[in-house]
């Protein structure tokens, strides 16, 4: 009875921390190559009527900067948007990521086309 308790308790400990891990893997990094300063940055679920707040966790985000964005373990969504707020009040918007499957993201504006755009990886 002791070995089968010994087998047993490591075995639950393991099916545990999936659990956990599992419900947090929106958690993304977000790299910022768009040549300006991010300001604040705002994910939050696909289809809700409001942003969330900033998740930035730190005063700005430079051009060249990566920035871990981390989940609450109890957020099961998949779908997201984000929001990235540049330091002249400029807004970049992307609907419906798969945070699910995304791990990170990497952002670049277009000097030429004057278009901001995302890489998801």
């Amino acid at each position: 009875m002791l070995i089968r308790n010994i087998i047993l308790i490591p075995m639950l400990a393991i099916m545990l921390a999936g659990t956990a891990w599992a419900e947090a893997k929106q958690d993304f990094n977000l790299t910022n190559r768009t040549g300006y300063v991010i300001d604040k940055v705002f994910v939050s679920p696909t289809h809700q009527e409001s942003w969330e707040s900033d998740v930035l966790g730190r005063d700005t985000l430079s051009d060249g900067e990566t920035v871990a964005i981390h989940f609450s373990r109890s957020n099961k969504s998949c779908n997201w948007d984000l929001m990235v707020v540049y330091d002249d009040g400029e807004k970049a918007i992307w609907e419906g990521i798969d945070l699910c499957t995304v791990s990170s993201i990497t952002i670049r504006w277009n000097k030429s086309t004057g278009v901001t755009s995302a890489a998801f990886d």
